[in-house]
């Protein structure tokens, strides 16, 4: 049984059995229907967005009219980027893992032999016992063919227990005198003393399935193959009691009965169950299953596995790319400083020499988010061609933040990290990718501005109930003709096109995201790093309300701005519509619901017995 250093057993054990669930099928008839659905929705849409801004606006007050408008208009803007992402599903065949390295290459090598692997175990904080099982695992590895495998600890710790774990498992050791550039830093040093042909990267927490290589390698037989990204899969997952044994302990045998009658109205119910909205099978599943199409499913660092030529070739691409650029402001700069147009080529060959010595050849960006900025750069080399894979089946699984202060910590990196790609070498501004890319890309951060017209929509029914001033000119027919049928046919796409991953929780943590997502964007506008912390493995006590007291403050305004508009129209007071407060009621109500999640997750705490 395994340990922690502590001597205690890790949380975790009881949930070593659990398997994961099978890649969501794909239906080509329920594909049509989805892009039918999604097809009439963007109509509905772009008409009633169209309606907003040349009929509908409040001439009496466009302070409010208009920043609904623009929210409404970036949210629909978001729409038509996601039924982009999610038009299709182009899965490749699972080829036979290849027996030489010569079946993965272009020029053949005058001398075959087994294809050479890395297994790239990135560590600095974690338990080392936490690391053996990851180290044990991907032993366990199977493949059908003789093969080089070579797993590695890369341990910026510095940790003679680390040490000790690796050695005894028969691992290599890596570590370097400095931990410049964190993770990025720590990868790029292990591939400084490596060999393999492909890499697989490890978080300290991953543990590779039997499958990983031999169902993950083939796909390598396409030359032009740089990476493939498996699915991450957090066995830890909080699975929540039934219903009725909730109900149970807390009315006794009358809320047991009630919660078996719900039950058998609307299906099983678990209370509890993900509180943190970890679950990343949409992302994988769906969002990223789907950019195949796009040669854009980007690389999301664990789990995935690396072609050594690609990210040692778009290296030397974006090191040569990087001193042209700094030779040519540099020479602008002289020229309106010196006011010579021509430059000799003394000085032009000086200022390159310069430059050359300035820049550092990176193989992993020194970045947050290095993961994805590799992928932009791999995608971006249209002389090569590189293509990447999102494959469909979990080869691993993770350990799942257990608290909503961890959750929030990991939730800013990945925000801040994308943000900042976003505002300072957008992918869509960079030459090589194709216009299928760059929507995707786009989508990815368009979806990390979402906070702020998210905020916009949270406080929209909070204006109008306690003011009675709408955003549109009337709560007439007129609105809900052109509303409804928008909403209820999106819903309807929305629900056809995830089919199989029920959506509404996905969509209230977006919305409930927006503290998070505005502090990461305010931190980029700053100028300010995001730092690389680690994301704590294991619970950290208590309960923190304090990390939700927005989502508190707008959910009780909500209410007691709704309490308040029904009493004032019931006196007559104000300028209330009945419409508008039932609308605004209703998008109200909701909002809360969406918030009351987060505030649950920040009160959770792990069930320690077991279901009846």
């Amino acid at each position: 049984m395994p340990e922690g250093s502590s001597g205690n057993a890790f949380y975790f054990e009881r949930f070593e059995d659990r398997q994961p669930e099978p890649p969501l099928d794909h239906s080509v008839g329920r594909e049509l229907l989805w892009q039918y659905l999604a097809t009439i929705a963007l109509i509905l849409g772009g008409w009633y967005i169209w309606w907003r801004w040349t009929s509908s606006l409040n001439p009496e007050a466009l302070w409010f009219a208009i920043p609904l408008a623009v929210a409404e208009t970036g949210a629909y803007l978001g729409l038509v980027l996601f039924v982009i992402n999610l038009w299709t599903v182009r899965d490749r065949p699972i080829d036979p893992p290849p027996a030489t390295i010569n079946e993965c290459v272009e020029e053949p090598l005058p001398t075959d032999r087994p294809v050479g692997v890395d297994v790239f175990f990135a560590t600095y904080s974690e338990d080392p016992e936490l690391v053996r099982l990851g180290l044990r695992d991907a032993k366990r590895m199977r493949y059908p063919h003789p093969i080089d495998l070579r797993i590695h600890v890369l341990d910026d710790g510095k940790r003679p227990a680390m040490r000790a774990v690796a050695e005894a498992e028969g691992a290599n050791y890596i570590t370097r005198s400095s931990n410049i550039g964190f993770k990025a830093g720590n990868l790029r040093n292990a591939m400084e003393v490596t060999t393999g042909d492909f890499i697989v990267i490890c978080d300290a927490d991953t543990r590779p399935f039997p499958t990983l290589l031999e169902r993950t390698l083939g796909y390598f037989r396409d030359p032009k193959m740089a990476w493939v990204q498996t699915p991450q899969w957090f066995f830890d997952l909080p699975e929540g009691l039934p219903l009725a044994q909730s109900l149970g302990r807390r009315l006794g045998a009358a809320g047991r009965v009630l919660g078996r009658g719900i039950e058998r109205l609307i299906g099983p119910v678990r209370v509890g169950a993900d509180p943190f909205v970890n679950d990343p099978k949409m992302f994988y599943d769906v969002i990223l299953r789907r950019r195949n199409w796009a040669n854009a499913a980007f690389c999301c660092g664990a789990g995935s596995i690396h072609r050594r030529e690609a990210v040692m070739e778009a290296a030397l691409r974006s090191y040569g790319l990087a001193i042209d650029r700094t030779t040519a402001t540099t020479l602008r700069d002289w020229k309106r400083a010196s006011r010579e147009q021509q430059v000799s080529a003394e000085l032009s060959t000086a200022i390159r020499n310069e430059a050359i010595l300035s820049e550092e050849l990176v193989p992993y960006k020194f970045h947050v988010s290095e993961d994805i900025y590799t992928s932009i750069v791999l995608h971006s080399d249209r002389e090569r061609g590189w293509t990447s894979y999102q494959h469909p089946f979990v080869e691993s699984k993770m350990l799942s933040p257990q608290d909503l202060l961890a959750w929030t910590v990991q939730r800013f990196k990945y925000a801040g990290g994308t943000l900042d790609i976003m505002l300072h070498d957008n992918p869509l501004f960079r030459r090589g990718l194709t216009l299928p890319q760059r929507l995707m890309y786009a989508t990815t951060f368009w979806s990390y501005l979402g906070g702020i017209w998210n905020v916009i929509f949270l406080l929209a029914p909070i204006v109008y109930l306690v003011t009675g001033v709408a955003p549109i000119a009337s709560y007439s027919s007129e609105f809900f003709v052109r509303i409804m049928p928008f909403l209820i046919t999106m819903e309807l796409a929305m629900m056809v096109g995830t089919w199989g991953i029920p959506g509404y929780q996905s969509k209230a943590n977006y919305i409930a995201f927006f503290p998070v997502n505005l502090r990461a964007l305010w931190t980029v506008l700053r100028g300010q790093k995001i730092s690389f912390p680690v994301t704590p493995k294991q619970r950290q006590a208590g309960r923190h309300l304090s990390v939700v007291w927005p989502q508190m403050v707008v959910g009780g305004l909500t209410v007691a701005c709704l309490l308040y508009a029904i009493a004032a129209y019931a006196l007559g007071l104000g300028h209330y519509q009945a419409a508008g407060i039932l609308s605004n009621a209703f998008w109200g109500l909701n909002n809360v619901f969406a918030l009351l999640g987060m505030v649950r997750a920040a009160l959770w705490e792990p069930e320690d017995a077991e279901p009846e």
